[in-house]
């Protein structure tokens, strides 16, 4: 494990998708996501900054501060201390302030036997995230428990990547067309929580009960999930109503796997499950049927190099790098504000998360959570651990029928819930 000590500056550009969410980011739309592991003791905030301080100068992708170039961002080495680990005491997923935080684009907190990392989405996707708060996770309980260090000493798992290429350049192919729409969708509305207050609500329940119920329909477990997103927004915001604009649910597609990457930066695109309700009355099975066709027929390598593609020749493209950024990010805010009201909401899957054994009697659960964005006032995020899946939603609606809905419906397809919030719809 490295110590922290003084390093030359070395510089590096943000990777395609990262470009966006500087221009776009503010306290309502933070682009800020969260992944939290849950133990079982409770935390000793010491140790964990000692973690941290310990595993940070190995992990390039996240001892970086974000510098303000004349045409782009760029990210640069930080060798200022480690951000101050603090017990948490505010709504998650709240707006980064790099001057207040010693530069970094992540926090990690705590309470009680949970440690939160969040991460503002222009360092990592979830897997980046994944990876360094398993790190900073295994340090911490080989501080706490000699045994283990012992064992493992102090240096990174097998199974960690710091491998920190841009896979969008690297991947890409010359001459794509736009791959985005920006026809407008269903918008959940109503009733908001206080400004700044975000609900959060995670249902717990078993890996092998959500397959079985996936299986009912021939459905991915991700795709059963999407669907069943959807039929709640149908039910109970629709009332099973028609509508002139469909449901749209965006869904983050994880490219490693299809381009053999191993990049701890971003590498996703987002897909569109689309569902417009133009009768009476729909079955779940029929929507099952309809949001199926719409996610196979985009979930293909060629359909997905399309997608990025297509943003990465406008990157490479001469006369645009030449335009200074305060144009480019007026620009980028007119094509965000347009695209983003074309979903309903977001549902991402960040996968099974791997824990090495001899750490696994000291972990009992992860949970991840995703910030709200412009025309999206309710998202999922999805995260499963052993036999635990947890699906988590964050709203700033006062009302909770699609939450309810949602688990409803697993209940009726033999799923047992466990629901924890954040109790902000107690007040």
């Amino acid at each position: 494990m490295k110590k922290r000590r003084h390093r030359k500056k070395n510089w590096e550009k943000l990777d395609n998708t990262a470009v966006l969410f500087p221009a776009i980011a503010s306290e309502e739309t933070t682009n800020v996501y969260r992944i939290s592991v849950n133990l079982t003791e409770e935390v000793d905030a010491e140790l964990l900054q000692k973690a941290l301080d310990m595993v940070l100068p190995g992990f390039d992708a996240f001892n970086v501060c974000m510098q303000k170039g004349i045409f782009w961002y760029y990210f640069e080495t930080n060798n200022k201390p480690a951000p101050k680990v603090v017990k948490e005491h505010d709504f998650p997923c709240r707006y980064i302030e790099p001057y207040s935080n010693n530069n970094y684009l992540f926090r990690i907190t705590y309470y009680r036997k949970r440690i939160n990392l969040e991460v503002f989405h222009v360092l990592a996707d979830g897997m980046g995230g994944i990876n360094f708060l398993r790190e900073v996770t295994y340090q911490y309980l080989r501080l706490k428990y000699p045994e283990i260090a012992a064992v493992k000493k102090n240096r990174l798992s097998e199974h960690t990547s710091l491998n920190t290429e841009d896979s969008y350049v690297k991947n890409y192919k010359k001459g794509h067309a736009k791959g985005y729409e920006t026809k407008r969708a269903v918008e959940v509305k109503g009733e908001k929580l206080s400004r700044g207050e975000l609900g959060v609500m995670h249902g717990y329940m078993s890996v092998q009960q959500v397959k079985q119920a996936a299986k009912k329909y021939d459905t991915s477990i991700n795709e059963y999930f999407v669907i069943v997103f959807m039929y709640s927004v149908y039910v109970e915001y629709l009332k099973r109503m028609r509508s002139d604009k469909p449901i749209v649910c965006a869904v983050p597609v994880n490219l490693r796997p299809f381009f053999d990457s191993m990049t701890t930066r971003n590498f996703f695109v987002m897909v569109s499950a689309v569902f417009k309700p133009e009768k009476d009355e729909y079955s779940f099975e029929e929507i099952a049927d309809i949001v199926k066709k719409s996610l196979r027929g985009q979930i293909t390598k060629e359909h997905l190099e399309d997608l990025f593609s297509y943003n990465v020749s406008n990157q490479k493209n001469i006369l645009l790098r030449s335009i200074p950024f305060f144009i480019k990010k007026i620009a980028m805010k007119l094509v965000y504000l347009s695209s983003a009201k074309a979903n309903t909401s977001t549902v991402t899957n960040i996968g099974n998360i791997k824990i090495d054994e001899e750490y696994a009697p000291f972990i009992k659960s992860f949970h991840a959570m995703i910030s709200i964005s412009t025309g999206q006032n309710i998202k999922g995020a999805i995260c499963s651990y052993n036999d635990t899946m947890v699906f988590t939603f964050t709203s700033i609606l006062r009302d909770t029928a699609i939450q309810r809905g949602f688990f409803r419906k697993l209940v009726e397809d033999g799923v047992d819930i466990s629901i924890e919030s954040n109790g902000v719809y107690y007040d």
